[in-house]
């Protein structure tokens, strides 16, 4: 609590005191704040500890400037984001919580895998069952997390495959589409049909507990590492790429795939 205050504090001193800090508005803020949210996201996936706390502690600052910002303008201060969030976890968690937030009694709790499937069943009773399921997906979330939280949110409340086996079908027949658009004079019709088909392997590794983000993170990360070695060892023999034949750049890649790259 005595580290919580001293960011406020130091929050007031930055909007009254800087410049730079003044002039800012929440719209300014926002870029920034998406961009440590991504480092975060690969501070927790390098593990390291002391990169991850710092992380964190960024993305307070970013909090507490919001807060300040609506503070200043009469729409809502700190003290009202908390007490928004501690209530709507109250009301999320009824087995762990009475409604007034004291604390339900011992005894036999669901499972993780029970209140997972009924969270957004949960989730849909807040404001009087009045938020839709989707609703509270951003238009401006990444398209391949977009589509992870629009198949996690639709399992929570029942609706995925009764065994996991079964959504190969379903690549193969969007494959077969995506395929068959590819033939017609119709850009529209293809862009539909390779969504659907990504949609689809997005949702097999969802099912199969591989993160699509992390999956295609590593393949980009692969592909960076091979064509870099096809670059280096074509322009350090005075050999430019547009003067290969694909065969010799299959080889070449096919050198950097043996030294495991």
């Amino acid at each position: 609590m005595e580290a919580f205050g001293r960011l406020l504090d130091i929050m007031d001193s930055l909007r009254e005191r800087c410049p730079w800090n003044a002039a800012q508005t929440m719209e300014t803020i926002r870029p920034m704040t998406e961009e440590e949210v991504y480092e975060l996201s690969d501070a927790i996936a390098g593990g390291d500890g002391a990169k991850i706390a710092g992380e964190i502690g960024d993305l307070l600052y970013h909090m507490a400037f919001y807060a300040r910002i609506g503070q200043e303008n009469g729409s809502f201060d700190i003290a009202d984001c908390i007490e928004k969030v501690c209530d709507k976890m109250i009301f999320r968690h009824p087995h762990v919580f009475r409604p007034d937030g004291s604390p339900v009694p011992e005894g036999e709790a669901p499972s993780a895998k029970e209140i997972a499937d009924t969270w957004e069943l949960v989730k849909a009773r807040e404001k009087n069952g009045n938020k839709t399921v989707m609703s509270g997906i951003p238009d401006a979330m990444p398209s391949v997390l977009k589509a992870l939280s629009m198949q996690e949110k639709a399992r929570g409340c029942g609706f995925d495959w009764e065994q996991r086996e079964d959504v190969w079908g379903k690549i193969h027949e969007e494959l077969a589409e995506a395929r068959e658009a590819c033939t017609e004079d119709s850009p529209e019709h293809m862009k539909e049909e390779f969504g659907d088909l990504m949609f689809a392997v997005i949702n097999a590794s969802r099912l199969y507990d591989v993160d699509p983000e992390a999956a295609l993170s590593g393949a980009c990360s692969k592909f960076r590492r091979r064509f870099t070695y096809l670059e280096e060892n074509t322009l350090r023999k005075g050999v430019k790429l547009t003067d290969l034949t694909l065969a010799q750049m299959d080889r070449i890649w096919d050198e950097a795939k043996a030294k495991g790259l």
